[in-house]
């Protein structure tokens, strides 16, 4: 009899521990759910609300600067994720860019951009833990860098605060591999700035970016990286 009474009492308990862990993990549950999700921060285009006419020549050596307002330098990516809940877009940016341009006859024929990918934040923790350890290994490739192989003419960027559109070629270089692009860029002139702005396609497979099969968010092999920098004098 009291071994019947101790084996039910003891059943007793373990479907009380087990009852206890599954309302731990309900009520946890959108707690881990929300470290993995989210649409993250994503450099945007240009913002030309409030723009002024340009007040400097094109020509002459530009410094990529922070930059003001919506219009700050800044880098990143988006990519196409599938979690086991949900399928989103979601990005990552950095405003660690650094870089120059020079610009002679109203043709830029150097320019060179690099981002520390070990500042890399998206809007998740977790997230930028697995982007900069797993899939860029930031220990071993902290920066990204773009560098113009193609001389663009600017002069048909308007100097009046609109939006111009030009085409840029040039290597893209992510952890030591570097592919030619081709893509098309805004740029804005204002006061005494340039700021370009652009979304460049990639397959993060052509820079060697994988997927570790431990990550449980499946990755889209096709994204972009996301571009917005500001150059002064």
């Amino acid at each position: 009899m009291f071994k019947d009474l101790f084996y039910n009492r003891k059943l007793v308990i373990s479907i009380f521990a087990v009852l206890i862990v599954l309302a731990t993990a309900v009520a946890l549950g959108p707690l881990f759910y929300s470290l993995y999700m989210g649409a993250g921060v994503k450099t945007e285009g240009i913002d030309a609300e409030g723009a002024e006419p340009a007040s400097a020549e094109l020509d002459g050596d530009w410094q990529v600067v922070q930059g003001s307002g919506r219009n700050f330098t800044s880098a990143g990516f988006t990519f196409h994720e599938i979690l086991p809940a949900e399928e989103k877009v979601t990005s990552g940016s950095t405003t660690a860019v650094s870089g120059h341009a020079r610009i002679s006859g109203n043709v830029m024929d150097q320019a060179s951009i690099t981002v520390n990918l070990e500042n890399l934040t998206s809007d998740k923790q977790v997230r930028d833990q697995n982007t900069k350890d797993k899939l860029l290994e930031v220990e071993f490739y902290p920066e990204a860098y773009f560098e113009l192989t193609k001389p663009v003419d600017l002069a048909a960027v308007p100097g009046d605060g609109s939006v111009g559109t030009v085409t840029m070629t040039g290597g893209l270089t992510i952890k030591d591999n570097t592919n030619s692009i081709t893509q098309d860029f805004d740029v804005l002139r204002t006061g005494d700035q340039i700021v370009v702005a652009g979304d460049i396609p990639i397959n993060r497979l052509d820079y060697g970016v994988e997927t570790p099969e431990f990550i449980a968010a499946k990755i889209d092999e096709e994204g972009f990286v996301n571009v917005r920098v500001t150059l002064e004098k």
